[in-house]
């Protein structure tokens, strides 16, 4: 079998005629690629000269690119991507591009080329930040930013975020990535600790976004109710959850989305404490359906 495949990728058919894979030409093989991923492209090029040459060709990796895969360009210094070629760009592209001082960075996913985003938590405003009596900065490696805030303890908790940023057309999805607990590392074990972790079972938290063309989506959940989700069992502490903000959908890049959004827990009737806050993901919704491993919706 092994040999046969051989014999099919060098044009020979093993019996000294006929085609084989070497004598379909590259513009064909092309044709062929504009509807397959990345990944598949990448594993067929192995396969001989022609398929090598089409899964070079800028018109195939052009097919991969969002439509405004510039305006993602336009967030590095020009010299990292003049002189490459569609391929490298998509490459380069499928890596996180930081701007903003940092605090978000954009992606493309590489299987389908689509437009992903995380804001940490230092692009947030959060209410009390500065005061180190509720919060402090803990750097993990557990955050995609290596860093997280945590909330000792709070009566006002309110966090708020804004992001205007030229999304190509998709429906996305918006999340909070949340755990409640503090959380370390003890003689090479994660171990967490919930002696601040209280409140967020008395009332729910809401979570609401708005766009600038009408959309919004709002929504409320307990963080440290004992209901049974499908993910996390009847356990929300000590693990990373993805809480669902909501959808909204771009039809165009032009004119830019802004979108801004909040999680809020404002009763003062009680205090609240022992949260992180990582981030914030807005992803394709079906993406985000496919990787929904701690994702509460």
């Amino acid at each position: 079998m092994g040999a046969s495949l051989s014999n099919l990728a060098d044009g020979s058919s093993g019996l000294g005629s006929g085609p084989g894979l070497g004598d379909i030409p590259e513009s064909c093989v092309a044709c062929v690629f504009l509807n397959l991923t990345p990944p598949e492209i990448c594993n067929l090029a192995r396969l001989n000269r022609a398929f090598r040459g089409a899964a070079s060709s800028d018109s195939v990796w052009e097919s991969k690119l969002p439509a405004n895969y510039q305006d993602l360009l336009d967030l590095l210094p020009p010299e990292r991507y003049k002189s490459l070629s569609k391929k490298d760009i998509f490459a380069l592209l499928s890596r996180p591009v930081l701007f903003d001082d940092g605090t978000k960075e954009v992606w493309l996913d590489r299987v389908t080329g689509r437009v992903c985003m995380a804001i940490s938590a230092r692009g947030l405003a959060i209410t009390g930040i500065e005061d180190r009596r509720y919060w402090n900065w803990i750097p993990t490696e557990e955050s995609r930013f290596n860093l997280v805030a945590y909330l000792q303890q709070i009566w006002w908790f309110e966090v708020d975020g804004v992001i205007k940023f030229p999304f190509p057309a998709d429906n996305y999805t918006l999340s909070f990535r949340l755990h409640l607990g503090r959380f370390s590392k003890r003689l090479g074990r994660r171990v967490c600790s919930f002696e601040h972790t209280h409140g967020w079972g008395i009332k729910p938290v809401r979570f609401e976004l708005f766009t600038t063309d009408g959309q919004q989506a709002l929504c409320e959940c307990c963080l440290d109710d004992t209901e049974h989700d499908e993910i996390n069992g009847y356990h929300k502490r000590g693990c990373w959850i993805d809480y669902k903000v909501g959808e909204f959908i771009v039809t165009d890049s032009d004119p830019v989305t802004e979108v801004r959004f909040s999680m809020k827990q404002i009763d003062c009737t009680h205090s609240k404490g022992g949260l992180c806050v990582d981030s914030v993901f807005i992803i394709p919704s079906d993406l985000k359906d496919r990787k929904r491993g701690g994702v509460l919706k």
